[in-house]
């Protein structure tokens, strides 16, 4: 079994914040993401497939298809938007955490990578801070 993974980068913005709770507690919780401003993130995604390399190519996937694969489907629909209202898969009332844009991503792409089958999401918020998913 070889594991293929495809990085890919964009920006945007969010604000995570429970209305029910004062600004104090949404501070003490989410710290910096609860800024009214709606602070922004340098995100890196990374998507990784497995299955076994084509004995003519060599290739698990072609990495160049898998990159207009992450455009079409995930980066072209997120980049320089605002999590909280600008993206269609993401409902309504969902926390746009790194966590559960890790799993909605999940969803996005899961069907899409013909003759691999998906590995792993992972998304870094910052260079401390990333979170991973592996369908489960």
């Amino acid at each position: 079994m070889v594991y293929l993974t495809r990085v890919e980068k964009f920006n945007a913005a969010h604000k995570l914040y429970v209305e029910d709770w004062s600004e104090e507690k949404n501070k003490s919780i989410f710290g910096k993401c609860a800024n009214k401003n709606w602070p922004g993130h340098n995100y890196i995604l990374s998507v990784t497939v497995k299955g076994n390399p084509d004995p003519v190519t060599g290739f698990l996937f072609d990495a160049r298809k898998m990159s207009e694969i992450m455009h079409e489907v995930i980066l072209d629909r997120v980049d320089h938007l605002n999590l909280n209202i600008d993206v269609d898969f993401i409902p309504k009332g969902v926390q746009p955490s790194t966590e559960n844009l890790v799993i909605l991503f999940w969803k996005q792409l899961e069907n899409c990578f013909e003759g691999a089958t998906l590995h792993c999401i992972k998304l870094s918020e910052t260079d401390k801070i990333y979170a991973e998913y592996y369908g489960e």
